[in-house]
C-alpha cells in the first residue's frame, strides 16, 4: 500500500493524516512537533510512505532536516497555494488542513520550496539579527521624535549617526524632557552599539565570500544586498533560466485574466520580502546616488521618463536579480558597458 503524509505544524503539535493512493483516510492522529515523535507516531506506515508534505513555515525546516536524518523524506510545500486551496474548506480546523496537505501532496497539485543549506541558513539568521536590531532603534528614533513634537522639538532627518547627541542637546534645561528621555536614549546607544558590531560582522563575511565580492561590482549592490541575494538564492543551478529569478522574489507583474478581461496589475510580491526590498534598494542606489554611467542605468533613466521613477526602479531591480544570478552561474564580474 502507498500512503501520503501531510502534517500540519504548530508550535507544541503536529496534525498528521495518512491518505491512501485512492485518497481514503488510513489514520489521523496528532503528535508533538518534533522529528523523533513524527518518525515514531509514522513508523507503522514508513514501508509504503510514497511522500510527506507539510507548509514552509518557522519549524518546518527543522522538522524536515529531522526527518530527513531520520531516513524520511520530506516535501517543503509553498505556503500561498497550499493557502489559497484549503481556504475552499469551509470550516477550518488542523485535521481537515492535514487531510488537504495530504490530498494536495496526492494529486502533485502543489509547488515544492527550496530546502536552504546550513550555509545559506546561518548567513540568513546573520542578516536577520542584524535587520531586528536596525528596527529597534528606527522604533526608539520614532518614538522620540513623537514625543518631542509636543514640544515643538523637531530633530533633523538624517542624523542618525549624531541622532542622541542632536536629542540630548535639544532637552538641555528642561529637566522633565531630560528625565524622561534618557532611558530611551541610553537603550538606543546600546542597541546602536550592538548594531554596529553585528553590522560589521555581515560586511566582513561579505567580503569573505568569493561570490558576494563578484556580486559588489555591480554599481548600488553593497555587501548586504549581496549577502541578501546570496543567502536567497542559495543554489543558483535551481533556477532553470536567470529571468526566473526576477519572478521568484516577486517582481514581476501579476496578470489576471477571464474571457474578454486581461488586466496586468502590479508586482505579484511573491516570495522572499527581504530580497525584494534589498535589490529595490539596489536600484535606487543606482539610479539617484551612483555616479558611474552604465547602459544598465541609461535604459533604467529611459524607463523612468517613459513609466516614471518607482516603475523604473522595479524594472531595475528585476533586472538587476537576472543580472546577478548569470554572473553568479558564470563567475563573471560586472561589465559596465
Amino acid at each position: 500500500m502507498t500512503y501520503y503524509v501531510g502534517l500540519d505544524v504548530s508550535v507544541e503539535s503536529t496534525a498528521i493524516c495518512v491518505l491512501d493512493d485512492i485518497g481514503n483516510v488510513e489514520r489521523e492522529f496528532t503528535a508533538a512537533s518534533h522529528p523523533d515523535d513524527l518518525v515514531t507516531s509514522l513508523k507503522p506506515f514508513a514501508d509504503g510512505i510514497a511522500a510527506i508534505g507539510l507548509e514552509a513555515g518557522p519549524l518546518s525546516e527543522f522538522l524536515v532536516a529531522g526527518l530527513k536524518q531520520r531516513g524520511m523524506d520530506a516535501t517543503l510545500m509553498e505556503t500561498r497555494r497550499v493557502h489559497a486551496a484549503l481556504s475552499a474548506i469551509p470550516v477550518k480546523t488542523d485535521r481537515k488542513d492535514a487531510r488537504g496537505i495530504a490530498e494536495l501532496l496526492r494529486m502533485g497539485w502543489f509547488q515544492p520550496v527550496h530546502m536552504k543549506t546550513p550555509a545559506a541558513r546561518d548567513l540568513r539568521l546573520l542578516l536577520s539579527a542584524r535587520e531586528s536590531l536596525c528596527r529597534r532603534i528606527r522604533d526608539i528614533d520614532g518614538s522620540v521624535r513623537g514625543l518631542l513634537r509636543g514640544f515643538g522639538l523637531r530633530i533633523p532627518t538624517g542624523a542618525r549617526n549624531r541622532f542622541c547627541t542632536l536629542v540630548r542637546e535639544l532637552i538641555y534645561g528642561n529637566p522633565v524632557l531630560v528625565e524622561t528621555m534618557t532611558p530611551l536614549l541610553n537603550a538606543r546607544d546600546a542597541v546602536a552599539k550592538e548594531f554596529t558590531e553585528l553590522d560589521k560582522l555581515v560586511r566582513d563575511r561579505s567580503r569573505e565570500d568569493a561570490v558576494c565580492r563578484r556580486l559588489m561590482t555591480v554599481p548600488g549592490v553593497g555587501a548586504v544586498v549581496a549577502m541578501t541575494f546570496r543567502a536567497a538564492v542559495d543554489d543558483p543551478a535551481r533556477f532553470p533560466s536567470s529571468k526566473a529569478v526576477g519572478a521568484c522574489f516577486g517582481l514581476t507583474p501579476r496578470r489576471y485574466q477571464s474571457g474578454e478581461t486581461d488586466r496586468v496589475g502590479s508586482i505579484t510580491k511573491a516570495g522572499d520580502a527581504s530580497v525584494r526590498a534589498a535589490l529595490y534598494e539596489a536600484a535606487h542606489v543606482m539610479l539617484v546616488r551612483s555616479t558611474k554611467w552604465t547602459s544598465l542605468k541609461a535604459w533604467a533613466m529611459r524607463v523612468a521618463v517613459r513609466r516614471g521613477a518607482k516603475r523604473a526602479k522595479i524594472a531595475l531591480a528585476r533586472k538587476l536579480a537576472v543580472i546577478m544570478h548569470r554572473m553568479w552561474m558564470d563567475g563573471t564580474e560586472f561589465r559596465k558597458s
